[in-house]
């Protein structure tokens, strides 16, 4: 085995730069045995791979080649089948698995050894060895040795020395070295022995020369020894000579350390003293209030501007001063706590001040306001039923009083209304119930009023010219009612204007109609003309133009003057104390500042407070509309939506926004509940038996409906509600005419259907409402279907018998029998044909087309203008029943000879003829 590792050195691995450690012969199991040698290898050059090589001797047996070689990294687990019992089988799993069998089990023992140790010394990635003896993992197996024979342990030990020893690597200083000793002999590579000796050799000169000079240095030895000495001396003098110097520093310490502690003493009375003024000046910089701001509180003029300046910087300072931010220990002074106390008496007296200062402006405003409010109070006058003295609808100016001088005149305290909610929220609170009370009143006698107004203009019951009633308040209800304000619980009492119950009347020269679609309450809109629609729909225009900019200048002013921030609600965030508005109770937060959210909902409470009859007053005018015009529904819906649209863009959780919300949600309902009752209506038509059907009322009215609501949704934000009612409604109709064609008795079921449908399609073309696209062409398909139906069904009555004939012939046809041999049947023989033909004469046609031109004259009306359309439909139709004639003519009886006794030309002149003729 030495003299093949040998021979493999040198003709395989040497060449390839490589050393091998490690041989095992082996044969793949299973198989014929074919043996091979398994060899671990490493590379001489760095960094060092290690491969395992299969080699195998050549097909003529005098040399050895390799055939496969793996990267020692890519094993994955070496199996030796059995950890206690020996076998000379064993695994090696690589990409795939490969089962040896070696040919002793003491090779295969050192093969797996030197795996091992090249697996612990050059890879990362670890190997699984399964199945293999733990002793044999930790060292070179001895028992392997012992078991080799004695012929071959000495190659064993011998060969594979440099496997079983440890190996150390040689650092690089020693690479160098080596390398220079090897290129000063020449042979130190062909005869490593030689070089060997030579280094030897070399090695016990250098040690012989070494001893020598050990020896040769005994007496420069000696010397140094004795200038140990004499240092050692010198040493200790200096230490002594250190310890006199010591003791003489001892005192001199000692009075430093005095010093050092005064001074320690002085420096810390000095940081205190700074400290102290430091305190000193702090408390006084910021606890002390100015004379001028002092006399402000308590004496400040609050109705002048330069006063209220004032007054305002005086409380920023007296707030400054309260919250200042006291270290720990400042609470113990007395002269702090006078301050503190001084500072608070001072801050509620002058929010006592103030607070009844601010609650005698809103008295005095709300009186200023009284009055001119009492000045353009209307009330209608009723006695009885007569109505005579009713206010003149164009007297009066559809507007509401603007608020802004009041409003300019507040703002001025609005800093100081900041200040007490920041110092005294109970007083703060007060403030803002009495002026909810306030103008909660007097903003319902002006909303309310404002929508009389719009009611009586709405209407319509007075004449241009009457004069209207005018009742002024008496002096002393007003004082009585100023008193009132002035409570302590700030809530206002007294009664308000009450509306009167207004009656609507149709003008006398307007037609009522039973059967109308639109026909609601006690008045029909159908009779109404544009100029009342579109002055309805001015005054809800207005109406909404002078509420939205009303409600949003008193919650920007809310806003300002009790300093609540306009943000948008937080979904989910919950709102704290919330009580009931109608309570006068706000939303408050107990301690700490509102948070966003509580100040939205308290801006919302005042709102819907101040405005509470916003609401009401809104359904009433739209109830008002719904029952003068049901077409009014439209206007007001998109009217509605355009300012909730408008509103919501502004701010979507304001009070205008969720007010006109509601109120658009009662406007919808309305105009679904009109829809609804056309369809009603359409179902509840009845038709005359005596006198013809013509065009009926609900599809002349769906046409006036489309053409309104074409004009009022133009460009509107909701056509789709439009778009739905289109599709009801047209269902509607389709379905309600097709009901009455089937009950009409005088107007044949086509007719009906043929004018009814050509009407809706004329209608829907010149709209062009694209929702109802597939509506327009069934229309026109109905209207197809039936004007042909119409033809054919009247054509067949002039020529009757003929036409007999011919279906008799056709039905012979489709029974079998060839066109040919229909001529030898004995009641369609050429005979018979002749004497029908015969009573047929052009005179005869004549007179019944025109006995037919008079009866579609009396089917059709005169509204649709269809009579010259469906006579040119007969004609079209009565030249292709002739055409028709002829052909069967002339495959049914060849060479007869047999003609109609008219021709298509006088079709075409009986026909002209009397539609001239009418």
């Amino acid at each position: 085995m030495t003299a093949i590792k040998h021979a493999l050195q040198r003709d395989i691995f040497t060449p390839n730069d490589e050393r091998l450690l490690s041989i095992v012969n082996v044969c793949k199991a299973g198989k014929k045995k074919r043996n091979c040698f398994l060899c671990a290898t490493v590379t001489t050059e760095r960094p060092v791979q290690v491969n395992v090589v299969k080699v195998k001797k050549s097909d003529k047996g005098d040399f050895y080649k390799r055939q496969t070689a793996w990267l020692l990294r890519d094993l994955a687990v070496v199996d030796a089948k059995d950890a206690i019992k020996e076998s000379p089988e064993f695994d090696l799993h690589f990409d795939k698995i490969y089962k040896w069998v070696a040919s002793s089990i003491a090779e295969k023992n050192i093969f797996i050894s030197c795996i091992w140790k090249l697996n612990q010394r050059y890879i990362r990635k670890k190997i699984d060895f399964i199945n293999v003896s733990a002793q044999l993992l930790e060292e070179l197996p001895k028992v392997a040795e012992e078991s080799v024979p004695s012929g071959e342990n000495q190659n064993v030990a011998g060969g594979d020395e440099e496997v079983v020893d440890e190996y150390q690597e040689l650092n690089a200083r020693e690479e160098q070295d080596i390398e220079i000793m090897m290129e000063g002999c020449e042979y130190a590579i062909s005869n490593a022995e030689a070089f060997a000796d030579k280094l030897s050799r070399e090695l016990q000169v250098l040690d012989g020369a070494n001893i020598q000079s050990i020896m040769a240095s005994e007496k420069q030895v000696n010397i140094l020894m004795q200038l140990l000495d004499e240092a050692l001396k010198e040493v200790d003098q200096i230490e002594v000579k250190l310890s006199s110097y010591e003791e003489m520093l001892q005192s001199v310490k000692e009075q430093m350390d005095q010093i050092s502690e005064s001074n320690h003493l002085i420096h810390l009375s000095n940081t205190n003293n700074v400290k102290l003024l430091s305190e000193i000046e702090f408390l006084v910089n910021h606890m002390d209030l100015a004379k001028g701001h002092i006399k402000a509180l308590q004496e400040g003029d609050l109705s002048s501007s330069r006063g209220i300046e004032a007054c305002t910087n005086a409380a920023d300072a007296l707030l400054q001063c309260m919250n200042v931010a006291l270290q720990p220990g400042h609470e113990m002074l007395h002269a702090v706590t006078q301050q503190q106390q001084r500072f608070t008496d001072l801050r509620e007296q002058f929010a006592r001040r103030l607070a009844s200062h601010l609650n005698n402006v809103f008295v005095q405003q709300f009186i200023e306001l009284e009055k001119g409010l009492s000045n353009r109070s209307y009330y209608l006058s009723v006695s009885g039923h007569d109505q005579s003295s009713t206010l003149a609808q164009h007297s009066i100016e559809l507007t509401l009083p603007n608020h802004h001088p009041f409003h300019r005149d507040l703002l001025r305290y609005a800093k100081l209304m900041e200040w007490l909610k920041n110092t005294d929220y109970g007083k703060y609170e007060g403030l803002t119930k009495n002026y909810m009370d306030y103008l909660s009143r007097l903003y319902d006698r002006e909303i309310k009023d404002f929508f009389e107004v719009a009611k009586i203009k709405m209407t319509g019951a007075t004449k241009e010219g009457k004069k209207f009633a005018t009742l002024p308040r008496k002096e002393s209800a007003v004082k009585q009612e100023t008193e009132s304000l002035h409570g302590s619980s700030g809530k206002l009492t007294g009664s308000t204007s009450s509306l009167n119950k207004l009656t609507v009347q149709s003008s006398g020269n307007r037609r009522s109609q039973s059967s109308s679609l639109l026909d609601m309450g006690n008045m029909s809109a159908s009779d109404l003309d544009v100029a009342d629609r579109s002055k309805f729909d001015k005054i809800f225009e207005q109406v909404l133009s002078q509420l939205e900019p009303l409600c949003l200048a008193e919650q920007d002013f809310i806003s300002k003057f009790f300093k609540l921030q306009q943000h948008l609600s937080i979904p989910g965030t919950p709102v704290s104390d919330a009580e009931e508005v109608d309570g006068g109770t706000l939303s408050r937060v107990h301690s700490g500042p509102q948070s966003i959210s509580s100040e939205n909902h308290m801006i919302r409470q005042m709102m819907t407070k101040i405005f509470r009859c916003v609401e009401p007053e809104l359904n009433n005018l739209i109830a008002l509309g719904d029952k003068i015009d049901s077409f009014n529904s439209l206007y007001m819906l998109v009217k509605m939506s355009h300012h909730v649209w408008t509103a919501q863009n502004v701010d979507p959780t304001s009070f205008l926004s969720t007010t006109l919300g509601n109120v658009l949600v009662t406007v919808k309902r309305n105009f679904d509940k009109c829809i609804s009752n056309q369809i009603k209506q359409m179902e509840d038509v009845k038709i005359s038996k005596k006198s013809k059907v013509g065009i009926l009322p609900f599809v002349a009215e769906f046409e006036e409906f489309a053409a309104l609501a074409e004009s009022i949704f133009k460009n509107a934000e909701r056509r789709g509600d439009l778009d739905k009612a289109y599709l009801k409604l047209i269902r509607g109709v389709f379905t309600n005419v097709e009901k009455v064609a089937n009950e009409s008795q005088k107007t044949p079921r086509d007719v009906v259907m043929m004018e009814n449908f050509h009407h809706i399609f004329a209608t829907l073309s010149r709209l062009k409402i694209s929702c109802l696209d597939t509506e327009k062409k069934e229309a026109k398909q109905k209207y197809t279907d039936h004007l042909q139906s119409y033809v054919i069904y009247s054509l067949g009555q002039p020529l009757e018998k003929l036409n007999h004939f011919f279906e008799g012939v056709e039905a012979r046809v489709a029974q079998g029998v060839r066109e040919e041999e229909v001529s030898y049947q004995l009641a369609f023989n050429k005979q018979e044909l002749r004497k029908v033909i015969k009573e047929y004469p052009g005179k005869e046609v004549k007179k019944g087309l025109d006995n037919l031109y008079r009866k579609v004259d009396k089917h059709l009306c005169e509204e649709e203008n269809l009579l010259q359309v469906v006579w040119h439909s007969m004609q079209d139709e009565f030249i292709r029943q002739y055409k028709h004639f002829e052909g069967l003519i002339a495959r049914c009886y060849p060479g007869s000879g047999i003609t109609m006794e008219f021709t298509i030309q006088d079709i075409l002149d009986y026909f002209s003829s009397i539609a001239q003729s009418h």
